[in-house]
């Protein structure tokens, strides 16, 4: 139920950026803009080149959702891929949607072990969260998921809402909306159903991001965290047990984030499964 509600706001979401963009002049407007870059002798479906076909249409009005390259939202890249020991094969972040105190940032864990562990707990009164906290949201991704469904904008919890606060740090192995807005890290590689450090973070554990530096770490010595994995290991992982049929075919073949998610045997470069 909860994730039927959660998808039915990710469309409106969707839907409001597309009508946002139709009445500031949609792709024409757009096209202008982009006016150096393309080839405008090139024909189109109707005969005329596509210079020709933009000189044809009317001015554009006044607006400032679609922008020129001299007045960027962001100065940079949008996304940046953070490394280091909690994301050893990088991590996603839009920079330009994230708040930009939260840049830098150190602060407790706050872990839930899947979708429907975040759906039963991120709202209740007895949740241990601060502003500080990061909220860490585990085996969400190509198979933990499975399948690495849209659900890395964890919602910010019920009692800092009630408080104002409109961001904190979110961190998860799975993907998130392109229109979504926060500081939000995704696609943490390699994820943790396969025993990427994600598996393992615990509540309290110090985590630190810091975008300019591209870094993303665990405060937790090398040792603990092999000792950690070597238990999780160790504790056996459902996601790989026997399985017939597609959804066996996709736990034994799909590749992680930061190859894809595509599958072994439909690329010609050996890439293999990491199975924990």
């Amino acid at each position: 139920m909860e994730e039927c509600v959660i998808h039915k706001l990710l469309l409106c979401l969707i839907h409001q950026e597309y009508i946002s963009f139709h009445h500031a002049g949609g792709v024409p407007v757009l096209l202008r803009h982009l006016l150096d870059l393309l080839h405008l002798d090139a024909l189109t479906v109707t005969g005329k080149t596509l210079g020709e076909e933009l000189d044809a249409l009317p001015p554009s009005h006044r607006q400032v959702i679609i922008r020129p390259l001299s007045d960027p939202l962001f100065p940079s890249s949008p996304l940046a891929v953070l490394y280091g020991n909690l994301a050893p094969k990088g991590a996603v972040i839009k920079q330009s949607a994230a708040t930009k105190r939260l840049l830098s940032h150190t602060g407790p864990a706050v872990v839930f072990s899947s979708a429907a562990d975040l759906a039963k707990r991120i709202d209740s009164d007895e949740l241990e969260v601060t502003v500080d906290s990061v909220l860490i949201l585990q085996n969400i991704g190509p198979i933990g998921g499975p399948g690495m469904p849209e659900a890395g904008l964890i919602p910010i919890p019920k009692k800092l809402a009630r408080q104002g606060v409109k961001d904190i740090v979110r961190i998860s192995d799975g993907r998130m909306s392109g229109t979504a807005a926060g500081t939000v890290i995704l696609h943490v590689a390699p994820e943790a159903a396969v025993g990427g450090p994600l598996a393992v973070v615990q509540e309290g554990d110090l985590i630190s991001i810091d975008v300019e530096t591209r870094s993303l770490h665990l405060h937790v010595d090398s040792k603990e965290v092999e000792k950690r994995l070597s238990a999780w290991k160790g504790a056996g992982n459902k996601n790989f047990k026997p399985e017939r049929g597609y959804s066996g075919l996709y736990k034994r073949s799909v590749l992680g984030a930061e190859m894809g998610v595509d599958f072994q045997f439909l690329r010609a470069d050996g890439a293999k499964v990491v199975a924990g």
